[in-house]
């Protein structure tokens, strides 16, 4: 605990939007002191000592802006949803007044015009931008490596990677670097990183959350979210993010389907009656899937034990191996998307893929061979692979669709990794799980599960998360289903290698 400057005491770590708002208006805690303790937090760790290397950007004027919360909260402000809540962007969410990278350096220095559609939305909602974390490259694999910020660690073992794409967010929020943090998914990299730090990551339904303003990848499997400690704290989050955006006309799928208040949907007992599809499909059997597997198997028996109804299912249809090679579009989509959006910033760096590739500063070992085979399809969009493949996914739509409503199911659960982390240097996170859901655009959470066997150098074990998919607009019901489990178990734990800091 640390003194702020009313002399009271405040437990900042694992500190969630309420204890934070709950402490301000009873007077025991200022925004000021509450930035203060996080950078502190990030001087500390993020460079030093176990030096996480999660931040890319730490906003200079981050303590200013709190002081005048503070003194507009003194005159009576109103406490906003999201009010002095200091929060963590992906480096691939635009900031008018921070650059934004992507990670690379052939972005470096780039400084967009306006904020991102959900980056307003914080503000509007009294958010703290802290700063911006470090990704994958241009959020284009899974091991959270840049040529601008370098290797992410995991905080719970410093010899893995911490997932991806948007690893520095759940390495900075596991850390308690920020209270909440945000993420872009198009395969895994919500949940991902969520999986590997011990954190809730909610993947929402396409359309119910703009991407724009966020350097794209994939139109048809683009998403972003929330990354939090608690599922209450992802309700909170959703609420402020989703929204009809024109410049995202996907978002127009989601007007009349948008909840008042995902809040009103955290039952303790939302596990009652809850019929679930247990989807052997994407369980491993290999002795590297076998520390997953045990977590996997006791999480399954807290939720019988909370009143579920699990029901066994699989269909090869929905392998995450087979629909990666014979589904994804990232390759054909990437290059029409970055070249429009780079066209839409005022004075890029590069102005298009082709630029970007000839500059060279780009992290080869991981990108180069995406990058390439991108640009090498000029009319991406036209090829006939592509369209086959769109056409193959409005088919694995339906079938998804049919899988839980011929079973009366409200979800689908697996773990989103096979496999624990990879170690740092491997350029390939292995065994996701992540691919059905962005595919199809159905909503999917991932909730802490477990940790595997305690080792030397992991001394709690590395993060286990579980994973709950449901039918299209459904985040009401999966966050219900994954707030009862976390409350049931209650598995989160931050992690040893950035300890609390003494009282000052």
């Amino acid at each position: 605990m640390i003194a702020d400057a009313a002399g009271q005491q405040f437990q900042l770590m694992e500190a969630s939007i309420t204890d934070i708002h709950n402490a301000i208006q009873s007077g025991k805690l200022t925004c000021r002191s509450l930035v203060q303790q996080y950078l502190d937090r990030i001087k500390a760790y993020d460079q030093h000592g176990p030096a996480i290397n999660a931040m890319l950007y730490v906003n200079p004027k981050a303590l200013g802006q709190a002081e005048a919360m503070d003194r507009a909260f003194k005159r009576g402000a109103e406490l906003k949803p999201l009010q002095c809540i200091p929060l963590v962007l992906k480096d691939n969410f635009d900031t008018a007044d921070m650059p934004t990278t992507g990670g690379s350096l052939a972005l470096k220095g780039m400084q967009p015009a306006k904020d991102a559609f959900t980056v307003a939305r914080f503000r509007q909602a009294g958010a703290l931008i802290l700063g911006k974390t470090n990704l994958h490259e241009l959020a284009l694999a899974g091991v959270t490596a840049s040529s601008l910020g370098g290797q992410t660690k995991n905080p719970y073992e410093l010899t893995r990677t911490p997932g991806g794409s948007s690893g520095g967010t759940g390495a900075a929020v596991a850390a308690n670097f920020a209270t909440v943090g945000t993420g872009s998914d198009t395969v895994n990299s919500i949940r991902s990183p969520s999986s590997a730090n011990s954190l809730v990551g909610l993947r929402p339904t396409r359309g119910l959350i703009s991407r724009g303003g966020v350097i794209p990848v994939s139109f048809t499997q683009d998403a972003v979210g929330p990354i939090t400690r608690t599922v209450a704290d992802a309700a909170v989050m959703l609420d402020v993010m989703a929204g009809y955006d024109p410049e995202d006309p996907v978002t127009a799928s989601g007007v009349g389907k948008i909840s008042s208040s995902y809040t009103a949907f955290l039952d303790r007992n939302g596990l009652k009656g809850a019929r679930i599809g247990v989807l052997r499909t994407l369980f491993g059997s290999s002795p590297d899937n076998q520390e997953v597997n045990r977590v996997i198997a006791s999480a399954l028996d807290v939720l019988r034990t909370q009143g579920a109804i699990l029901e066994e299912t699989s269909d090869r249809a929905f392998d995450s191996g087979m629909l990666a090679s014979d589904l994804d579009v990232q390759k054909w989509e990437y290059k029409h998307d970055l070249d429009n959006y780079l066209k839409a910033q005022p004075n890029p760096p590069v102005h298009s893929l082709a630029e970007l590739i000839a500059t060279g500063k780009y992290h080869k070992p991981s990108l180069e061979k995406f990058l390439a085979s991108s640009e090498a399809q000029p009319n991406g969009l036209h090829e006939r692979d592509y369209k086959q493949r769109r056409v193959k996914i409005d088919d694995l739509r339906v079938r998804l669709a049919n899988a839980l409503a011929k079973n009366n199911l409200v979800a689908l659960v697996y773990p989103h990794q096979k496999r624990l982390p990879v170690m740092i240097g491997d350029m390939n996170q292995a065994e996701r799980n992540g691919i059905l859901a962005s595919l199809t655009g159905f909503p999917a959470i991932t909730v802490p599960a477990g940790f595997s066997t305690p080792t030397a150098s992991a001394p709690i074990g590395v993060p286990v998360g579980i994973e709950f998919l449901g039918q299209p607009f459904s985040e009401p019901q999966l966050l219900k289903i994954a707030f009862s489990f976390e409350q049931a178990t209650h598995v989160r734990k931050p992690p040893q290698s950035t300890p609390p800091l003494s009282s000052r």
